[in-house]
């Protein structure tokens, strides 16, 4: 709920007041990412904020996606299609040439919105990254852009930050800060007013708004980092009738907003593992995505995890396992990493679940898809984002788990995924299968009559939106809008 939210919710009150609007991040680092309708590939929260402007998600408004694969690389996406691995320090000497890239995404922008609301990365004052910034002030700078500090108050220390943020900007860069917003707010706001006008008087720019801590408003997270407020909650065991959902925190863990909405159904309990001695016996197991396939697995191996999951699976006739994308490919019996992508050229063992061997390759598919589930014909919509085709030499007891209607817009038949006999194991490339009110009640339906309960009806509860509005209302009633909109037309 950082300031990629903040940026959500002004997209959204600038469209219902009238104007052409778009978002723009010229470098996201997120491991949580969308394909576009052309199969580029952008971070997910830009596209979220596209929605907002209901606008179509398109690579210009992410130009350049950073998508960690260790501590010190990552796979580097300029304008949707990977362009190449990459260790920090190589990095740093390439952004001088996507500058021009970046540039030109946002001209482009510029040319068809009335507003195009920029957001940055991290923070505007890291002294060892302003010498080759493309996203902070100097993106602001190029664009002629007001900026707006965006600080978190939640976990402490947010005036020290902007005061501290102010004193390592230059001259020039202070004068291009025209307003704060204090965000994360919990508590009775009048407390803060001593601190708020000593802020002013001290720095003499205006604090647009304090943003309250929320929680009834569904906008998907960017950060894993949010997922730790999750892994030690929930309502395990608080009620026989809940089915409980184990979601594997792999340590490279990728589009984790696949499990959102399953997140959000009333008879769902869903819980982020990282240890053996957490899984218990769940109801349903999910291994998810993650950017390195062979590293995650290598991980289940040494924790236990894949032991205890591969134990439940076989000995518990009530716990099902899903795959999806990076999962479905460690389910199978073998991965080759010939062109090592992910490894030194290994060929790893999988778990076994599944008769697949996954061959890594160099072509990452990038595609917009329809499908159908075969037991069912529930139609679903949803992406893929992968290297590597998984690939069988005998179905025997397994049947495939979806028909793929349609691949970027265009009319198209060929199967995905497998599923055993007996439903209970399942994988598939397919990411947002779950957002299809149809299809997560459906899935969720054969879970419980497995375990004998009954049967409940669809819950189409989650409508994003409406949710947009639920959030543009927040902002409009906790940010001084017509100082905003004062200091944007002085600016143009």
């Amino acid at each position: 709920m950082g300031k990629s939210v903040i940026v959500t919710g002004l997209c959204r009150i600038f469209l219902q007041d009238g104007y052409r609007v778009c978002p723009f991040k010229a470098q996201n680092m997120s491991l949580n990412s969308f394909v576009t309708k052309d199969g580029g590939e952008i971070g997910r929260a830009q596209a979220n904020q596209a929605f907002a402007c209901r606008i179509e998600p398109n690579v210009d408004i992410n130009p350049v996606l950073i998508k960690p694969t260790s501590d010190v690389g990552a796979q580097i996406i300029v304008r949707g299609k990977p362009y190449e691995n990459m260790q920090a320090v190589e990095y740093i000497k390439h952004k001088k040439s996507l500058k021009k890239v970046v540039r030109e995404s946002f001209r482009s922008l510029s040319q068809k919105y009335d507003i195009v609301v920029i957001e940055g990365a991290g923070s505007p004052a890291e002294i060892n990254l302003k010498k080759h910034d493309i996203v902070n002030m100097k993106m602001a700078e190029y664009a002629g852009a007001p900026v707006i500090l965006v600080g978190d108050i939640d976990k402490g220390g947010v005036f020290a930050w902007i005061v501290g943020t102010l004193e390592l900007l230059t001259k020039k860069e202070k004068k291009m800060v025209k307003g704060i917003i204090i965000n994360k707010f919990r508590g009775d706001k009048s407390l803060l007013s001593p601190a708020i006008k000593f802020l002013e008087r001290r720095l003499g720019i205006k604090v647009l708004g304090v943003v309250p801590y929320f929680k009834n408003i569904k906008i998907p997270e960017e950060d894993s980092v949010s997922l730790d407020e999750r892994i030690e909650g929930g309502k395990y065991g608080a009620d026989e009738k809940l089915i409980d959902v184990a979601v594997i925190k792999l340590p490279h863990i990728s589009n984790f907003t696949d499990f959102d909405a399953l997140e959000k159904e009333n008879d769902v309990v869903l819980r982020y593992i990282r240890k053996p001695e957490e899984l218990q016996s769940p109801d349903l197991i999910i291994i998810p995505g993650t950017k390195n396939t062979c590293s995650d697995l290598k991980h289940l191996k040494i924790s236990g995890l894949a032991e205890k999951i591969v134990s439940l699976t076989n000995s518990h006739p009530l716990t099902f396992i899903m795959g999806i994308c990076g999962g479905y490919q460690m389910l199978g019996n073998k991965i080759s990493d010939r062109h090592r992508l992910e490894s030194n050229g290994e060929e790893i063992e999988g778990l076994g679940l599944l008769p697949i061997h996954t061959y890594l390759g160099k072509e990452k598919v990038l595609t917009q898809v329809k499908a159908k589930e075969i037991t069912s014909g529930i139609e679903i919509s949803g992406y893929e984002i992968h290297h590597g085709v998984s690939k069988y030499r005998h179905m025997g007891k397994y049947g495939h788990l979806f028909e793929i209607t349609e691949r970027n817009g265009k009319r198209t038949r060929y199967f995905d995924g497998l599923r055993r006999e007996d439903n209970r194991v399942l994988g598939t490339y397919i990411h947002g299968l779950f957002d299809s009110d149809t299809f997560r009640r459906g899935f969720l339906n054969k879970i419980r009559q497995k375990k004998g309960w009954r049967m409940l009806p669809e819950n189409s509860f989650f409508n994003p939106d409406k949710e947009f509005d639920k959030l543009a209302k927040l902002l409009r009633e906790n940010i001084n809008m017509g100082w905003l909109y004062k200091i944007l037309m002085t600016d143009a």
